[in-house]
């Protein structure tokens, strides 16, 4: 009888760790899911937090791949059936405007995280800068979060503004790669027209026409680049850039519409060392 007594203490603390194993295997790893990013910012109200990330933890001039979510002030935790939207503008002295984005979309397989990307064509400067506005919906209520965020120009040019011989004012933005190797990297880039202060939408079935050059060895191009045509999945521009050794390479570009009609850039030859549209790499 004195065997019984210790051992059934003993089953039933066995069963209970047991039982609690499996509850923690079900439940949201909240630091997992952003595994591998950095927190740039939070934009709050008197509800909940909104978390920026990046892959570095900053935003810049150009393209940007940003991951959000939202907390909840109120439980403190993450909240995994949002409807989001958002609008970034920059807040100049005369004017405000707006810039190519993405939706902002739930990350397939993730429980609290939502993905998008923002093209910001302008850098901030002391007297005009931009800021972030989420609209969004939980279980049928409606919130609203704004918050002024940093975006420093960039050290090269990721992204160009310019206005083609079809007087339309487009924005072509370098994507990838975002790690350029010594070989032939598959690249992207996003390419925009600005039909009002607001909207962006993307251009489709253009052609750009690629020639890199490193002007500080003779200006030489490199071999098997293909120009970049239009992915339809992406609404990008996919193509080759060859690249034959480290340094600062001029991505030379033309931009030709779906008639074969070259609307901005020009060739390379010996007597034009580069074409006016054009984007900018060092690695």
């Amino acid at each position: 009888m004195k065997l019984l007594k210790y051992i059934v203490p003993i089953l039933f603390v066995t069963t209970f760790v047991s039982c609690s194993s499996d509850d923690d295997d079900n439940t949201t790893d909240p630091v997992s899911e952003v595994e591998g990013l950095n927190l740039v910012q939070q934009i709050s109200n008197d509800t909940h937090t909104i978390e920026l990330f990046t892959k570095n933890g900053e935003l810049e001039q150009g393209y940007n791949e940003i991951t959000t979510r939202i907390k909840d002030k109120t439980s403190n935790e993450f909240v995994e059936n949002a409807m989001f939207m958002w609008m970034p503008m920059m807040r100049m002295t005369e004017m405000s405007h707006s810039c190519p984005k993405s939706e902002l979309l739930k990350v397939t397989g993730k429980e609290t995280i939502y993905s998008g990307y923002i093209i910001f064509q302008m850098a901030e400067n002391a007297d005009e800068g931009w800021d972030l506005t989420f609209n969004y919906t939980i279980n049928g209520e409606d919130f609203e979060a704004v918050g002024d965020i940093s975006v420093p120009a960039s050290d090269k040019q990721m992204v160009t503004t310019f206005t083609g011989i079809d007087q339309v004012k487009y924005i072509l933005a370098f994507v990838a790669p975002t790690s350029p190797e010594v070989a032939i990297n598959d690249m992207t880039i996003g390419l925009y027209k600005m039909e009002n202060m607001m909207s962006f939408p993307a251009i489709e079935n253009y052609k750009v026409m690629l020639d890199p050059r490193m002007p500080s060895m003779g200006n030489h191009t490199s071999p098997n680049n293909e120009d970049l045509m239009y992915n339809a999945a992406s609404k990008m521009y996919d193509g080759k850039l060859s690249l034959t050794m480290t340094g600062y390479w001029k991505l030379n570009l033309m931009l030709q519409n779906e008639n074969g009609e070259v609307l901005k850039g020009e060739e390379v030859t010996d007597e034009n060392e580069s074409s006016s549209l054009y984007l900018e790499i060092e690695f």
